[in-house]
């Protein structure tokens, strides 16, 4: 009978760093916890979102998309050709949710009260239902990652969770097209408040759609650096093919912008030079315009033109989220803001905790191979 296998996790100089990042995260925010959020934070009764909800909910969400958008290339409109990036994508994403769970969490300020949404029925609230969808996505992702878990640990319940797969795949689709919008949707009753460059009445629709495009460039980040590090190389026309479907996604994404500002007649404020219009352009041009030229451009036949494409659309989203939650509600907040080393120290932390579990899980269970096996 073949050995069983053991679990394995190497150490690198890198990984201790991350190690020490995920301890002080963990300590600071038990002391959150025990203390509240005023001595941790630099939150006040202006700015009641900050840090955590900024980076760590509005922008891991839509930097997690990369699983419900694969799913959707992959197991609905079967492009086969795609399966070699289906796992990892699916791995980042289902990270991607427990960390904005995380973050979510610690920024609740009564946090033993968590539970209550589940049994207070606010219908009305466009919050409740992110509430609801993130938690019940996150819950499918995790039932989904019992097919790659029970491969090896609990292998008598495989069947099952194979079986259950087609089922928790359309309702694991179903789920984020809600929030992703909803996320958007939170801001409409902020129209005095959020600067007219973000506000409008599309904003639900933007933020659905970078969702969908930031999963191709999020996908090409992660298989590049996880190709690095473990000598795997998804093939760069599956890279390319995913990034122009993105691409498709980006144009669109530019056309409505364009529609947008002009149907609102405030294309002036795009260039009147002040903060709010510099960020925008940046966010405009570095985020979309330019990687929509490379993805269609020679540059995407190389890995080096696919990285920086997914690293430029990838920051571009980031950008997006934080002039919504910080830069577009400055000139109203009535008063100023910036997070703690704490804060800081928080989020950092938890995208340590994230990549030394994908380290982790990516060395014991079959994720970056599944492809190859599948071709076979």
């Amino acid at each position: 009978m073949a050995a069983q296998q053991s679990w394995s996790f190497r150490m690198t100089p890198i990984r201790k760093l991350l190690i020490l990042l995920a301890t002080i995260c963990v300590g600071v925010s038990i002391f959150r916890l025990a203390t509240g959020l005023g001595l941790v934070t630099n939150l006040n009764d202006e700015w009641p979102w900050g840090l955590w909800i900024g980076f760590d909910v509005l922008t891991g969400v839509a930097l997690a998309g990369g699983g419900y958008f694969t799913a959707i290339i992959v197991h609905v409109l079967h492009r086969d050709q795609f399966h070699p990036i289906a796992r990892g994508a699916m791995l980042t994403s289902l990270l991607g949710y427990l960390l904005v769970l995380a973050g979510l969490f610690l920024d609740v300020g009564q946090w033993f009260n968590f539970w209550r949404p589940f049994v207070s029925w606010g219908h009305t609230s466009v919050l409740f239902e992110v509430f609801w969808c993130v938690s019940c996505y996150t819950t499918v992702q995790v039932l989904e990652f019992g097919e790659i878990f029970t491969e090896r640990v609990g292998k008598k319940w495989h069947n099952a969770f194979k079986t259950a797969m087609p089922v928790l795949m359309i309702v694991g689709i179903i789920f984020p097209t809600l929030h992703q919008s909803s996320l958007g949707g939170l801001y409409l009753i902020a129209v005095h408040k959020l600067y007219p460059l973000w506000w409008s009445t599309l904003i639900p629709y933007f933020f659905l759609i970078s969702s969908f495009f930031v999963g191709p460039a999020m996908i090409c980040v992660e298989s590049t650096l996880a190709g690095n590090a473990y000598n795997h190389k998804v093939p760069i026309e599956v890279l390319r093919g995913l990034g122009r479907i993105g691409g498709w996604f980006m144009l669109l994404y530019l056309v409505l912008k364009i529609y947008d500002l002009s149907n609102r007649g405030v294309w002036d404020l795009v260039f009147a030079g002040n903060l709010e219009g510099n960020l925008f352009l940046l966010e405009m041009i570095l985020g979309v315009i330019v990687p929509i030229f490379i993805i269609f451009s020679g540059m995407s036949k190389s890995r080096s033109g696919l990285f920086i494409y997914g690293l430029l659309v990838s920051g571009g989203v980031v950008l997006n989220r934080m002039n919504v939650v910080f830069t577009g509600m400055s000139g109203t907040s009535g008063g100023s803001y910036f997070p703690s080393i704490w804060e800081w120290s928080v989020s950092i932390g938890l995208v340590s905790i994230g990549v030394l579990v994908y380290c982790f899980i990516v060395e014991n269970f079959n994720i970056l191979d599944h492809g190859d096996h599948h071709s076979a």
